[in-house]
């Protein structure tokens, strides 16, 4: 009885929405069919899990809607450099307005020249991310010439600060700042294009050190030793890079070591950093006097500091606190926890940088952006070791933290090329994203059509 009844029972009739989803079907399977495309959808998740059920084909699906927005920039390094340039605009208020006042009458002179020179820094910085960098090989040459002509300007016509020539226009330019940007551009180009043929000396050692030479010697006329050493690094770390010869690099570094015990031999300024520096690496109290004030104001911040502003150290003496030392300022008014901070968003600039240079599209964003990345953490790491007593005193400043408007636009313009880097990167990838969809939705297409699905009967569809 039960069985005929169930077989004889009339099937109730199927109702349909507006849109043709299967009233019947549970919500969750009607939502899906609704918004098949969703956000949902694209981020992977399965009809089956979601639902419970399989999925009809011939379901009708919502069109028109679009795939979530990508932002294709590198949102930690965004993040990383905002970060170091607000704190770095505190500190350089902090540490200058004492030296402001009496300069120029005004506490915040210094501080509103770094405002404007952080405008135009990031102005750059947004120019060159939306450029493709592929075009810096038109300019690579053009860019090495005019930075030639400024290190030979500077030594002819610069004005003499600090025991050194080094900027024009009173002071208001620097192009040993700009000779590091440059010089990593040129290489990656350079070296890109002589990939294949950097075993060979005659156009892989020898270009190189003749480049390195010349502009390197310029600069030391200047005199500044901390741009000399970081430009020979940069050229020894992008001809690794490359792939250069392992027998031609050994060369390259023990030259440059000989090259550089001469240098700091037979240059004043060399043998007089290096004569108060290993007395100070024995006892910290024979160090220098710009070391000596710079423990001071390390050991007045404690674990702690005394506070953004608080600084004492700063006006009694420590020298240039808002430009070479301002990390020992950064040490007294925020102490080993501001300290520790600040190396810590360094080591992530640098993580940032590498990984971009992972996943750049090809060879000479690779170059570009290893070359960037580490020559702006090496700067940095350098400053900050000198303010402690580990190497000789360089005179080089804190990217993003020290006052100084040619360090700070040549700075973000090289966050800005990596960017641009990421950006070319991100959409890459999201190109071969759709490439590959669009084979896996051909091929789904293919395998529903294979499948020869149960038919019902036409009294079963709509009454």
């Amino acid at each position: 009885m039960g069985d005929g009844a169930s077989l004889n029972r009339r099937k109730r009739p199927r109702r349909f929405s507006s849109d043709g989803a299967d009233m019947a079907e549970p919500l969750a399977a009607r939502e899906w069919n609704r918004l098949d495309r969703s956000s949902e959808f694209e981020r992977g998740a399965s009809y089956e899990r979601v639902t419970g059920m399989r999925r009809d084909p011939a379901r009708p699906r919502l069109a028109g809607l679009r795939r979530p927005v990508r932002l294709n920039i590198d949102v930690p390094l965004l993040l990383v450099v905002s970060t170091l340039c607000i704190f770095g605009l505190l500190m350089v208020y902090s540490a200058s307005w004492e030296y402001s006042l009496v300069d120029n009458s005004s506490p915040a002179n210094i501080f509103v020249r770094q405002i404007f020179f952080m405008l135009v820094g990031i102005t750059g910085a947004t120019i060159l991310a939306f450029i493709d960098y592929h075009l810096l090989q038109k300019v690579a040459v053009p860019a090495m010439a005019a930075t030639f002509i400024a290190l030979v300007a500077v030594l002819l016509f610069g004005q003499e600060r600090h025991n050194a020539v080094r900027s024009l226009f009173g002071g208001s330019v620097q192009p040993s700042e700009m000779a590091k940007l440059v010089i990593i551009i040129y290489l990656g180009v350079w070296l890109y294009a002589k990939r294949d043929q950097l075993g060979q000396i005659g156009f892989g050692l020898l270009p190189l050190s003749a480049i390195l030479g010349v502009f390197g010697g310029l600069i030391m006329l200047q005199p500044d030793l901390s741009a000399v050493v970081t430009i020979i690094l940069l050229g020894g770390v992008l001809f690794f890079l490359a792939g250069g010869d392992m027998k031609q690099i050994t060369i390259m570094v023990v030259g440059a070591v000989i090259i550089g015990a001469l240098v700091v031999y037979l240059s004043p300024t060399g043998s007089n950093r290096l004569g108060t520096f290993l007395p100070g690496l024995k006892d910290p109290t024979q160090a220098s006097y710009h070391v000596r004030r710079s423990f001071e104001a390390f050991v007045r911040g404690g674990w702690l500091g005394v506070g953004i502003g608080k600084g004492k150290t700063k006006l009694t003496g420590l020298p240039v606190p808002h430009t070479d030392s301002i990390f020992a300022v950064v040490g007294e008014e925020t102490g080993v926890a501001g300290s520790v901070l600040l190396v810590a968003l360094f080591g992530l600039l640098l993580w940032r940088g590498l990984l971009i240079a992972q996943r750049a599209p090809d060879g000479l964003g690779s170059l570009l952006a290893s070359g960037m990345s580490i020559w702006l953490v090496s700067e940095a790491f350098i400053n900050m070791a000198v303010m402690v007593g580990l190497l000789p005193f360089a005179g080089n400043a804190l990217p993003f933290i020290s006052a100084g408007g040619s360090n700070l636009i040549v700075s973000m313009a090289a966050i800005g090329i990596l960017f641009n880097i990421s950006r070319l990167s991100h959409k890459n990838l999201e190109a071969e994203e759709r490439s590959f969809g669009s084979v896996v939705d051909l091929r789904r297409r293919d395998w529903r059509r294979s499948k020869s699905g149960s038919r019902r009967p036409a009294g079963a569809e709509r009454e």
